[in-house]
């Protein structure tokens, strides 16, 4: 607090945020134990991974009577025995699309630790459709990437790396290795921008992307574009209703509207294109992560129902689409795993 540039004003900012962090394993480690010692008042921690043996040479938060247990209710002990004046919630769970929205939502920044691709992008889209600021890294190898996604209208981890790779092209931990230390290096540059974008201070990695190579010793910062296909050009409303409530409809009434009101109904589906293309219900395919630059065009005249697999990414759209506008947008409920389809 001595600190002119921080101040009691920056500790109390620290008391009052609150923070998910996705993975506790090398990168959530560092950043779970800095967050409580910094004072965070509230941290979410998502797993669903137990302590292992092998985890232990780089995920310092946890020791050998530790492995079996669940990673999130380890490291919830052990940052309470730090800091008893943090709030803790461990969530015992894999984040999935049906689950993202609801454990985003009461928390105003995202720090993604987790390993897999899959995991990264749907934390990138629950993020672009909460408008939620996510701090990224990853590691590999003896190599580590950091940066700061959805910051101001800044770029997405999408504007990088548009599409998900395929499972050969995305190897983990356990399957090629990682120097211990690395994501100590990475996690504590982590946690470095949670703090400031925290207290306002300082220049956050938006729109940059910093590599770190520790068998070099070398520290490259590479400029980040938004991608086309993603502008971000539009404006949001004046007043933006984030706590508007998600509308869901049931099957029964969508096909009721599409009868009685043919021409005043448009269905957008906002999975995949390859999942649209094997089944759909008609209208437009409109993926998750394309919808924000589309949204200008879209016809708010109408009555626009969301669709996706189980009513999840689709409820994320519509909190998207209430972020810009003041039209009444729908989510099919339980999407096309509804029973009434």
């Amino acid at each position: 607090m001595i600190l002119p540039e921080f101040g009691i004003e920056g500790q109390q900012k620290l008391k009052a945020s609150k923070v998910l962090m996705v993975g506790a394993g090398g990168l959530g480690c560092p950043i779970l134990q800095y967050l409580a010692a910094a004072g965070v008042g509230e941290i979410g921690i998502v797993d669903d991974d137990n302590v292992e043996l092998s985890n232990l040479h780089r995920q310092i938060l946890y020791s050998h009577q530790d492995i079996g247990q669940p990673k999130a209710e380890v490291a919830k002990s052990k940052l309470m025995l730090l800091n008893p004046n943090v709030k803790v919630n461990a969530f015992v769970k894999r984040l999935s699309a049906e689950n993202a929205l609801a454990l985003f939502g009461d928390y105003e920044l995202i720090i993604d630790g987790s390993d897999n691709f899959e995991t990264r992008y749907l934390v990138n889209d629950t993020c672009v459709a909460l408008g939620k600021v996510l701090v990224f890294g990853s590691i590999f190898k003896f190599e580590g990437q950091v940066s700061v996604f959805n910051y101001n209208g800044g770029p997405t981890y999408r504007d990088i790396f548009p599409e998900v790779p395929g499972s050969d092209q995305s190897p983990n931990c356990a399957d090629i290795g990682v120097l211990g230390v690395l994501p100590g290096l990475v996690g504590l540059y982590m946690a470095n921008e949670a703090i400031k974008l925290i207290c306002e201070i300082g220049e956050c990695l938006s729109g940059t992307l910093m590599t770190i190579d520790a068998l070099a010793n070398t520290t490259n910062y590479y400029t980040l574009k938004i991608d086309g296909r993603n502008t971000n050009q539009i404006k949001p409303v004046t007043q933006v209703r984030e706590s508007a409530t998600v509308i869901e409809i049931m099957k029964q009434t969508l096909d009721q509207w599409i009868i009685d009101e043919p021409n005043d109904v448009i269905i957008i589906d906002v999975r995949e294109s390859y999942d649209f293309e094997e089944f759909n219900l008609g209208g437009i395919n409109v993926p998750l992560y394309e919808l924000q630059q589309g949204l200008e065009s879209l016809p708010l005249q109408k009555k626009i129902v969301f669709v996706c697999q189980t009513g999840q990414r689709s409820k994320m759209a519509v909190k998207l689409c209430q972020r810009y506008y003041d039209g009444l947008v729908y989510s099919l409920k339980n999407g096309l795993t509804s029973s009434y389809v």
